[in-house]
């Protein structure tokens, strides 16, 4: 079979090995410039073509993977003024591994079509980490025979890629997997701050409760590897989070559906992003809690000794 030509835009946390491991399976890889350079000369060390922006990368590609902040960025790259539009041959399918409002992701996917561009809705979930080794989670939204055209692409990104329906439904997808995220960081910080404050040992907890009912994925890794370590280096960036649970919101107030404690987790991430930690990895929202409570979930020790 052909080996399919990609070009990737959105060299970041994720985006970056994302690109390396596409390059490591043997795709022709295709990038543009980044604000940040070292990616880039890191990709184009390993054999990526560097071409000038998002335009020139579609007529060096087949498909095209996107993997930006938010909407108005996903749209300056499919329609702006040096867009994947200009530069693209009829047949083109865009990847957006990005995490927007489905709204406005069906949006640009109908902006798109009348160029003979397809789009799929395809968020990602998993962190760097199972990024780098192409064994993210995918949710696909679009065309049918886009996904079929673009599954080799997919497979190598992701473990588990499932399409689930028109476009839009991968970034509805996404949204409730994020919500099940955020509104669960917030009680694991809450349940840590507490059972620490009162004289318990972080690490003793946290195995307790994972041969309990308690347990789950984020108390797996992201406790033990961040908060256990007082490390909140972003994997996932706290205002990210907030970004994503607003997209939820509106998603929910468009279709009349009631979410409370979404509504709530918003404004505690929003809270931790005004204090300063919005750059930081989504699970520094437990600081907002260390703070208040004057306790350092890693030591045990008050928070003015440890600072």
């Amino acid at each position: 079979m052909m080996t399919l030509h990609v070009g990737f835009i959105g060299l970041g946390t994720i985006g970056e090995p994302m690109a390396a491991n596409l390059l490591a399976k043997g795709f022709p890889l295709t990038i543009c410039g980044h604000h940040n350079r070292a990616p880039v000369e890191r990709l184009q060390a390993a054999g990526a073509q560097v071409v000038a922006d998002p335009q020139a990368v579609a007529a060096a590609s087949q498909i095209v993977v996107t993997c930006v902040p938010d909407a108005p960025q996903v749209r300056e790259v499919c329609l702006g003024e040096h867009g994947l539009v200009h530069g693209a041959q009829p047949g083109l399918i865009v990847v957006d591994c990005s995490t927007i409002n489905p709204t406005e992701s069906r949006q640009i996917a109908a902006a798109l079509s009348p160029h003979g561009i397809a789009m799929l809705d395809a968020p990602i979930s998993g962190g760097p980490e199972r990024a780098g080794r192409g064994e993210l989670a995918i949710m696909v939204g679009g065309l049918p025979e886009a996904y079929a055209q673009a599954e080799p692409v997919l497979h190598a990104m992701g473990r588990s890629v499932t399409h689930v329906g028109p476009n839009g439904m991968g970034e509805v997808i996404k949204l409730a997997n994020n919500m099940i995220c955020g509104n669960l960081m917030i009680a694991i910080a809450e349940a840590m701050t507490l059972a620490v404050k009162a004289g318990g040992d972080a690490a003793t907890i946290r195995e307790i409760v994972l041969q309990s009912a308690g347990a789950n994925f984020l108390l797996e890794t992201w406790v033990k590897d961040r908060m256990l370590n007082d490390d909140y280096t972003a994997g996932f960036a706290t205002s990210l989070m907030q970004k994503d649970l607003g997209a939820a919101l509106d998603s929910a107030r468009a279709l009349g559906v009631p979410m409370m404690m979404t509504a709530l987790s918003y404004q505690l991430y929003e809270l931790a992003e005004g204090a300063g930690y919005g750059r930081e990895d989504y699970c520094a929202v437990s600081k907002i809690y260390q703070d208040a409570a004057d306790v350092t979930i890693a030591t045990g020790q008050p928070r003015k000794e440890h600072t």
